[in-house]
């Protein structure tokens, strides 16, 4: 219940209850809040007691958890091994086909490159794409105020 609150905001909402409730009221607002929140757990641990008997036999290994949609996805679509997804996700290879991509924005050919890397030949066309290292001799920097 309390997983995402750091130790300084908890110490922060302790001073603050301190503050609001005063030292000798805050033990009966703690007892007060803790019983409210073992009636709230009663009640939905009831309301789901009572789900469980309407449904009947058929629901016996029923879990509400399986109603969340991430849940349901990943117990009954992704684990599933006669749709044969995993085989479909195994199969796809986003490295190359993004080599592929690269390649094309750029106008380079991956075994024309690669063949004219290996005989020692330059490619003709410069990869606008990248970061150069030095800028010409009247170009000014980027984004540069000044440059307008």
């Amino acid at each position: 219940m309390f997983f995402d609150i750091g130790p300084m905001e908890m110490i922060a909402l302790v001073i603050l209850a301190v503050l609001v409730f005063g030292p000798d009221k805050l033990p009966k607002v703690i007892q007060d809040a803790m019983a409210f929140i073992r009636k709230v757990r009663a009640f939905s641990d009831s309301a789901k007691e009572d789900i469980r008997k309407e449904l009947g036999p058929e629901f016996k290994d029923f879990e509400f958890e399986d109603l969340n949609p991430k849940t349901y996805i990943r117990k009954n679509i992704l684990e599933n091994e006669e749709l044969g997804l995993q085989d479909l996700r195994n199969g796809f290879d986003f490295r190359k086909e993004m080599a592929e991509v690269t390649d094309a924005v750029n106008g380079t050919d991956t075994t024309a490159a690669a063949a004219a890397g290996a005989a020692g030949a330059a490619t003709s066309t410069p990869d606008r794409l990248r970061k150069r290292e030095t800028l010409d001799k009247d170009e000014p920097p980027p984004f540069d105020s000044d440059a307008t």
